[in-house]
């Protein structure tokens, strides 16, 4: 069921949640299954991936888990762990966008909420004379205003009682090598076991997605929710060195999605997804939902 295009309107979508925030977490994450995915899930004995995330959501509570989906938290996480180097320049976090001084950055930066997730809450600037600045101030206040549920009842994000503005570098790419390529390393238990390469994405729209093995070869399989990937990527010349680094971010919990650019051999620090797609993505063919879902250890 596309229930997105039943109920258009993503702020009524949210009243309806918000309605609804008295069903107990395992009863709700059951129905949304269903709705998106066409059958219920199985939660006592799970095969899926996309059932053991739901699980995931119910069971896993390590207290890091808030810390390392906070966008700013986390970057005191991967200092702490020895990696500095990896991650992105900041310019400033602040607590309500007034407080933003635009004269004070670059022509080109990237301002992002701190529970933004799935693409929301961020905007990309390449030229800050273009851009309507009080405008601008008032859309990033809705974005921290608008986070009153938590719509795929994931339990890391009710960590993040009040979201902050940070501001970063703006990552140089080549749209004709595909732009910003987006490495994104499935982890279980400290090991990669796959990972999804994104390239030509636009803010808003479809990206190419292509999923491979940890040999970086291209597997026949894709999301039906997704743009197939076309392009042929080249592996990184330093791809063992972005396997280390997943590997050794990923320590510690039983699954996390590592996300990582590659700048001129350059390794950056994306974010932590520790329920992927929130666990509704339906891949082709379904039986590497399965083959995914092995690898993940259950229980938890």
């Amino acid at each position: 069921m596309n229930y997105k295009r039943i109920l258009k309107n993503q702020q009524f979508r949210f009243m309806i949640l918000s309605w609804l925030k008295f069903i107990p977490d395992n009863i709700m994450l059951k129905i949304q299954y269903y709705i998106k995915m066409g059958f219920l899930p199985n939660f006592s004995n799970p095969k899926r991936f996309t059932e053991k995330i739901q699980v995931y959501k119910l069971q896993y509570r390590n207290p890091l888990l808030p810390i390392c989906v906070d966008k700013y938290k986390v970057r005191g996480y991967i200092e702490s762990i020895g990696m500095a180097s990896i991650l992105n320049e900041l310019y400033g976090v602040y607590n309500n966008a007034n407080e933003i001084d635009f004269d004070s950055l670059p022509d080109k930066f990237v301002i992002k909420t701190t529970d933004g997730s799935g693409g929301q809450n961020i905007f990309i600037c390449k030229d800050k004379t273009k851009i309507d600045i009080p405008k601008l101030r008032k859309t990033i206040n809705k974005w921290r205003n608008k986070k009153n549920i938590n719509p795929g009842r994931e339990w890391a994000y009710t960590g993040i009682k009040d979201s902050q503005i940070i501001i970063e570098k703006y990552i140089e790419s080549n749209i004709e090598d595909g732009g910003l390529i987006d490495y994104k390393f499935f982890c279980f238990n400290g090991k990669v076991e796959y990972l999804y390469v994104i390239a030509d994405r636009e803010l808003g729209n479809k990206c190419g997605l292509g999923i491979y093995n940890r040999e970086f070869h291209r597997l026949d399989v894709c999301r039906a929710d997704e743009r197939k990937l076309e392009r042929i990527i080249p592996k990184p010349k330093n791809f063992d060195q972005m396997i280390r680094t997943a590997e050794y971010l990923s320590k510690g919990f039983p699954h996390v999605r590592v996300d990582l650019y590659n700048i001129k051999e350059q390794i950056i620090f994306g974010e932590y997804t520790f329920y992927d797609g929130s666990g509704y993505m339906k891949f082709i063919p379904d039986s590497f939902d399965f083959e995914l879902g092995e690898k993940f250890e259950y229980p938890l």
